[in-house]
């Protein structure tokens, strides 16, 4: 796995971050905007510039999850999390004294499905990561084997909150639970089972 200089992960992050969010706003507004024809074209050259100037040197690839020397991951193309993707939204997961894990996430009109709401596909997305995550152990990372989800009522755009904890582990397998909670209300449930593909348990 490509492992990078720890000093890299914080510059990476001060080079890259400030892009994303730019780069997010402009998704937004893309998609929000009520410009005049002459101001959308004037936009698009603009964009059409500064996709010239990134696209003078780019990896072969996808990102990956390269590594700092002391370990940290970088999974920064990631759709949910990543810091270089401008697609997540991104989430920030915070592990509880309990071992729990939740995230609050801001989802505005690009993760829009009915009107005026989240889209299950980006509810289904929010709790996959959190899951895995909560279900991972140091050293192993864990996959999604199976994820059910039930939808109990509309998800408005704006500040969500997923919260995710373990039930129970049998061998390989972790299995979890969690929901994402409107207004103190949970809006979306899921429970997963979860395969860590190095684990010797």
């Amino acid at each position: 796995m490509d492992e990078r200089d720890v000093d890299e992960f914080d510059c990476a992050w001060r080079k890259y971050e400030p892009l994303t969010s730019s780069v997010r706003r402009l998704v937004d507004l893309t998609i929000r905007s009520e410009a005049d024809e002459r101001a959308v074209a004037a936009a698009e050259k603009l964009i059409d510039a500064a996709t010239r100037l990134l696209s003078r040197r780019t990896l072969p690839g996808s990102y990956g999850i390269p590594r700092t020397a002391d370990g940290r991951a970088m999974p920064w193309g990631n759709a949910a999390i990543g810091l270089r993707n401008p697609i997540a939204p991104p989430l920030v997961l915070h592990r509880a004294p309990d071992d729990s894990m939740w995230c609050v996430a801001d989802l505005g009109a690009a993760y829009e499905g009915p009107p005026g709401c989240v889209h299950g596909g980006v509810s289904a997305l929010v709790l996959d990561q959190l899951l895995g995550a909560v279900a991972q152990r140091p050293g192993e990372p864990a996959v999604t084997g199976t994820l059910t989800v039930r939808y109990l009522r509309p998800v408005p755009l704006g500040r969500i909150r997923g919260e995710a904890s373990v039930r129970s582990h049998e061998g390989v397998k972790t299995f979890a639970s969690g929901r994402i909670v409107v207004a103190g209300q949970p809006a979306v449930l899921a429970d997963g089972v979860f395969i860590r593909p190095g684990s010797r348990s």
